[in-house]
This record gives C-alpha cells, structure tokens and sequence, in this order.
C-alpha cells in the first residue's frame, strides 16, 4: 500500500507554536548583531520551487528589514556583465551589524548559467576553481557565510508546479527558465553534484534542508541559523512609554476636514 505523504506533513498548528519560538530567538540574534556588529551572508540555492521564498519569508516576517536584508538580484544588466563577476555580489556585502541574505547568489553560474549555456565552460571552470578562494577572502575578513540548499523531490516539484499554474495569484512565478529547469531535471542534478563536490569546503560547507516539506524545511532552517551565528541575549531596560506633552493642544481631527479619504469599504 502506497504511504499517503500528505499525513507525514507537519500540521499548521504545530508549525506556528514552534515558528514564534525560533521568531523570538531571530529577533534576540537580531539584538546581538546590532550591537556587536557582527557582518552575516546567509545564502539560498537550490531548484525552482523548492521553497526559497517561504523560508526567507519566514526568517525575516518578524524582524527589522534594516538588519536582514534581502537581495534577489535580476538577471545582470548590459554594464554588469562587462564587470567582474563578483562584484555586483560584492556590493550587496553587510556592513557592520547586518544579516544579508541571498535568494540565489553567484552560484546561478554553477547551475542556471551552466545549465541553459549563459556562461561558457571554461568560465564555468574558472568559477568552480575561485568560488572557495573567493569565500575563503570573505571569511577571512570577518563575515560570517552560510551556505543552504534546499533539496525538493521530482515528484513535489511537480505539484508545486501544477499548483502554480492552477492559482491565478501564483502563476506569476511560472517562468519560461522555471519550465525549461523542469523539463532538464538531471542536467540540473549533475551541476549541482558538481557544485557541491568543488565548493563545500571547510571554511565554506554547504548544508542541504530537504524540502519536500516546506513546515519542516522553514524551521529546520531557522534552527540551523541560530546555531550557525554565535549570540546571546541581551538585557535590555523595560520600554515606558513617556507622557504625552499638551503643549500646543488643539483638535487635530477637525483639521483634516476637507481632506481626501480613502472610502471605507470594510
């Protein structure tokens, strides 16, 4: 008898009570990498529809934009692709007290790149021979880099990917490119084997979340980042709220009589 995957699945119930306490914890890491200025590189990879989006989301659904922040780069522009490589990468780096997080980083040459002939083989060569010099710099330098893939099966991409064509608000992360990688499973396969086997390296590692789950996924990979980042709490005074002053006291509703409103609809 077939195993019914859907009853394996994490139930909502359980994954919010355990969502708000690691979002608590992100929040007291967030303290942390204020204050002590720490620079953080937390990227993404992995297939299409392997559940990115969700999991950035809900790592940066509770906390300041002006601490993590999030870069999803487009495709290069006409001036970018006569620079380095890197270096519209390396623009995006933290400044002291930032947590900046990829949604897909450099290593689109190892797989989109590779995979569809933007690139050519020897820059993919080159690439697969720098990429841990180049990490190995930016650790060496103080940042603190985690690399994640997010694993999802064939058999799940399938039906995120049906799922997305069947609802109007999701249709627009159909892309031709999503399409194309979804017809060559296998030649996405060994770019990503040949990846993982040339650039998880010591200072570097790679760490795959399987994802066929997406509860799971999210909150294993939240955990994986509170111990990835040393932190500690920290004591913070109790906020009071201070009295209203009345000084220059006056009716600031009657005042906006006249003005436009939006219509109250609901």
């Amino acid at each position: 008898m077939a195993k019914d995957v859907s009853a394996e699945r994490m139930k909502r119930k359980d994954y919010e009570k355990e969502l708000e306490k690691l979002q608590v914890e992100l929040c007291h890491l967030q303290d942390y990498v204020r204050e002590n200025k720490l620079r953080v590189i937390v990227l993404f990879e992995g297939r299409d529809a392997a559940g990115k989006g969700g999991t950035i989301k809900a790592i940066t659904e509770k906390v300041s934009p002006r601490v993590f922040r999030v870069v999803a780069l487009p495709a290069p522009s006409d001036r970018e692709k006569t620079q380095l490589f890197f270096q519209r990468y390396m623009e995006r780096f933290p400044a002291g007290g930032e947590i900046v997080i990829f949604d897909r980083s450099w290593y689109n040459r190892a797989g989109v790149e590779y995979v569809m002939g933007f690139c050519t083989p020897a820059e993919h060569e080159r690439f697969l021979t720098l990429c841990p010099q180049m990490e190995k710099y930016v650790i060496d330098g103080g940042i603190i880099l985690i690399k994640i893939w997010l694993e999802v099966g064939m058999d799940e991409q399938e039906r995120r990917f049906h799922a997305r064509i069947d609802d109007p608000v999701r249709q627009w992360k159909l892309s031709p490119m999503d399409l194309e990688s979804y017809r060559r499973w296998y030649d996405y396969s060994r770019a990503r084997d040949l990846m993982l086997k040339q650039t998880s390296t010591k200072e570097a590692p790679w760490y795959i979340i399987r994802s066929d789950d997406k509860r799971k996924a999210r909150l294993n990979c939240i955990a994986h980042l509170l111990g990835a980042i040393p932190y500690k709490r920290i004591n913070k005074d109790k906020i009071k709220l201070p009295k209203r002053s009345e000084k220059g006291r006056y009716n600031d509703q009657a005042s906006l009589k006249g003005m436009n409103f939006v219509a109250e609809r609901y």
